[in-house]
């Protein structure tokens, strides 16, 4: 048995190991085909078995209501950013946005280049270290969306509840914390998530969109961007990225048969808790950066009293097996991302490691 590290990557992040296992089994040879996965058309009738099985586990995990639809796309939730525009977003129309961080700021900025947008409530004031209150949102009659990032994977910040936005449609950028928890689909008119975070590996893109979105919906936008397009081939109109879909197929497989999201959501706090209460209880040689309402069970970003000292906390972990820890570039510091196929191990191996670290460096 190889050594696996204890991987905190951002993304692509960790796999479940069971998954990489079924994965290499079945690599060459899919079901008794004769060929890999990697190598049958996507019109033959296995595929199509695959894409349907698959979309049908996420509407089971995620308990998907009735009138939304599944959709395996590419170019990753950064393409999303500016389709959402494209599709929805008509003159005369404003597009609301809460400004949370990177990822949010990303997506704001692809609708700028298609129409008028406006950001409803921001966290900037703050350095993005909260998700601002946006119990008492007052949106205007001419919103045509709501968009939220629902965790900000850079920063650390993460949702607790969602806005209720009454008749609104609320769309929810869900790349990095998708399945860590249950959700209330129903109060979403859509919700993607690139896959390589919580999901599978890189390579698609998961929508599920309100079947009402699709109506009066520009004929303009080129035929790959228009959600129309998808959901009337089922996500068949052009080669799909076969060998990620059959992969996010097995780790929904795997959030099942663990127990689904309440178990996973139950895995994900008792993990990070550990985090969390190594840099609470560290009398301030680990620094929490965001605002203990607003802390992610997805990424944990902490600091140190200087960068040299983070260099070497980085370079020992580094040494000690621990793989991914380095904060973001564009804001520095430390970061553990604790996506669902993160086992508990690891969280627990890392926490005797900050203690060890602070012993020897405090």
């Amino acid at each position: 048995m190889t050594m696996r590290a204890y991987n905190f990557n951002a993304g692509p992040a960790a796999l479940p190991l069971e998954v990489l296992q079924k994965a290499q089994e079945e690599l060459v040879e899919y079901q008794g085909i004769g060929m890999s996965i990697m190598e049958i058309s996507h019109r033959s009738s296995q595929y199509e078995q695959l894409n349907a099985e698959t979309q049908s586990l996420l509407k089971e995990l995620f308990a998907i209501p009735d009138g939304y639809k599944v959709l395996f796309m590419q170019g990753g939730a950064s393409t999303q950013f500016a389709a959402i525009p494209m599709n929805f977003l008509k003159a005369g129309q404003v597009g609301g946005y809460v400004h949370t961080g990177s990822w949010a700021d990303k997506a704001l900025k692809e609708a700028k280049l298609f129409g008028e947008t406006k950001i409803v409530a921001s966290s900037e004031a703050d350095k993005f270290t909260r998700i601002p209150d946006v119990s008492q949102l007052a949106l205007d009659p001419g919103t045509a969306y709501l968009h939220i990032t629902s965790n900000e994977t850079i920063e650390g910040a993460q949702y607790q509840q969602y806005p209720d936005t009454g008749s609104v449609p609320l769309i929810g950028d869900m790349s990095s914390d998708i399945l860590c928890r249950p959700v209330d689909v129903s109060k979403f008119a859509m919700i993607y998530a690139g896959a390589q975070k919580n999901l599978g590996p890189s390579g698609v893109t998961v929508v599920i969109l309100r079947e009402d979105m699709l109506q009066d919906t520009p004929k303009n936008i080129p035929t790959m961007l228009r959600y129309e397009t998808h959901v009337k081939n089922n996500s068949l109109y052009n080669t799909p990225p076969v060998y990620s879909v059959y992969m996010v197929n097995l780790v929904l497989k795997w959030i099942r048969d663990n127990g689904g999201l309440t178990a996973m959501e139950k895995r994900n706090r008792e993990k990070t808790s550990l985090i969390y209460k190594a840099i609470d209880e560290s009398g301030g040689f680990y620094r929490g950066v965001v605002d203990p309402g607003s802390r992610s069970i997805m990424n944990i970003t902490f600091r140190l009293k200087d960068d040299e000292l983070e260099k070497q906390f980085i370079k020992e972990s580094e040494q000690h097996g621990f793989v991914g820890l380095k904060g973001h570039r564009s804001v520095g510091g430390l970061r553990a991302s604790t996506y669902n196929a993160v086992p508990y191990e690891a969280c627990k191996a890392l926490t005797e490691f900050m203690v060890d670290f602070q012993q020897r460096n405090g």
